[in-house]
């Protein structure tokens, strides 16, 4: 790859990472308590599947990508608004510690990290069809998806000190309108 192609990987990269973004900065904001290891945790899945959902999309190759991408936006749509969902729940019942949208298990934070890398799918396609080297493009991906996620998880921390309680209910809101900006973007195109 030549530095042009690196630029636009990156440029790329940055892209995708948008919803991860906004969905680490509403879980930094969701009022639990900071720790290094969590954030970490969330940052390392959201890299990996960054990093992963192109090579999938690269190997399986455009038929694929037909099939599921007439309703991926759904998925990522239904995936995001259950979490949301979940946390203004119990934003509304006033529950401290909830175990179903605690992002410190697994099945929550994989279900993220899915939600918010579909796009990257069928950006690995795009790469086979240009001879893009997909594991530098991968992993490029993936260690900027990492830091935006550390990042903004961080920052949703600092708006958490100031918001108290009701940062929650803005992370909730936060994932609610993630999902359906990309129900928008993918039924609008």
């Amino acid at each position: 790859m030549n530095l042009v192609d690196i630029l636009s990987v990156v440029a790329i990269a940055f892209g995708l990472s948008a919803d991860c973004f906004a969905v680490a900065l509403g879980i930094g904001a969701s009022g639990r308590e900071f720790s290094w290891r969590l954030m970490l945790r969330v940052a390392l899945a959201f890299g990996l599947f960054q990093m992963g959902m192109p090579i999938i999309g690269w190997l399986a190759g455009q038929t694929v990508v037909q099939f599921v991408s007439s309703y991926d936006h759904w998925i990522a749509f239904a995936l995001l608004l259950f979490v949301g969902g979940r946390m203004i729940r119990e934003f509304i019942r006033g529950e401290k510690d909830p175990e179903s949208t605690d992002i410190s298990k697994w099945g929550t934070l994989l279900t993220l990290a899915l939600a918010t890398s579909i796009d990257a799918l069928a950006v690995g396609v795009s790469f086979a069809f240009l001879n893009m080297n997909i594991w530098l493009a991968a992993g490029i991906i993936g260690m900027v998806a990492f830091g935006v996620t550390a990042f903004s998880y961080w920052l949703g921390r600092k708006v958490s000190a100031l918001m108290g309680r009701w940062a929650q209910l803005a992370g909730s809101i936060i994932l609610i309108l993630i999902g359906l900006r990309i129900l928008f973007t993918h039924m609008v195109v």
